[in-house]
């Protein structure tokens, strides 16, 4: 199975969870188009077909192959 990069797949799951806690609930209660389609994504880059497997294969994933800090941008003089 194809694996994402990590960077990726980090930026995949912050995007996930923090739409997932702030985008509002569809006519039907459920999640938002944004978070779907999100948790589609991970599915497919995981290999798994239930978001709950995805996220936790995404964070087990991401323990063995940590993604670097972004380093801080350096102001110009």
């Amino acid at each position: 199975m194809l694996m994402p990069h990590p960077a990726v797949l980090r930026g995949l799951l912050d995007d996930y969870e923090a739409t997932a806690l702030h985008e509002p609930v569809d006519d039907t209660g459920g999640p938002g188009p944004r978070t779907r389609d999100l948790a589609y994504t991970l599915c497919v880059s995981t290999g798994t077909r239930d978001v709950r497997h995805a996220l936790a294969a995404a964070r087990r994933q991401l323990a063995t192959h940590p993604v670097p800090a972004p380093e801080p941008a350096v102001a110009a003089d």
